[in-house]
């Protein structure tokens, strides 16, 4: 794929979508952390529920903590491993409140050394909180890109480092969002709709046909 095809791509996702952001439920970046680290194989739906819940009780590092692991767990008990994941949100507020004065560290490398935080949720925060030309690669993402050609890759890591060397720097700081949610919506894993794509006639799918 060319870069006057990525280029159009990305054009014709921002004209329908000018302001992408995170389905997660934030107001702070404290709480797209958690949020981001409690969505580890979770639908934001799920996320939301819980943090609906759990932030007008608690949304800083101190009153997290003060929950408590098993107060905690009553909040997120409903999403997946949530056991660990209690664990993890409470070794990361205490790290928060005595190594960064209670406020979420903006470098990859402060942020991957938080318990739970992995080179994707690092990502999330730095683009979606602080405004970096991070790329967060999850599930749809990889497949949209090796899909449609935009950043082929074996592996997730390749696919990030693809993206951000190739998607145009106009773009690059919402690219991420376009791709998940054309993913979550429209390129979809089992049956991509693809007679419903706006990205159609640029996509270099072989099997697009099938799905017409």
């Amino acid at each position: 794929m060319n870069k006057e095809k990525r280029t159009e791509i990305f054009s014709r996702l921002r004209a329908a979508n000018p302001n992408p952001t995170t389905e997660l439920n934030y107001s702070t970046p404290f709480e797209l952390l958690i949020a981001v680290i409690l969505s580890a194989q979770a639908t934001d739906v799920g996320v939301n529920k819980a943090t609906d819940r759990l932030y007008p009780v608690a949304n800083t590092p101190e009153t997290i903590l003060a929950l408590g692991v098993d107060g905690l767990k009553e909040y997120i008990k409903t999403i997946g491993l949530f056991n660990s994941k209690a664990e993890n949100v409470i070794k990361t507020c205490r790290i928060l409140i005595e190594k960064h004065g209670s406020e979420v560290p903006d470098t990859r490398e402060e942020l991957e050394a938080l318990p739970g935080v992995g080179r994707k949720t690092a990502n999330v925060v730095l683009n979606t909180a602080f405004g970096q030309p991070a790329m967060a690669v999850d599930t749809h993402i990889f497949r949209v890109s090796n899909r449609t050609g935009i950043a082929p890759g074996k592996n997730v890591l390749e696919v990030e480092k693809r993206l951000v060397r190739l998607v145009p720097k106009e773009f690059l700081l919402d690219a991420h969002h376009w791709l998940i949610l054309h993913g979550r919506y429209t390129c979809t894993a089992r049956k991509p709709r693809c007679g419903a794509c706006m990205i159609e006639d640029l996509c270099e799918f072989k099997q697009k046909r099938d799905y017409q």
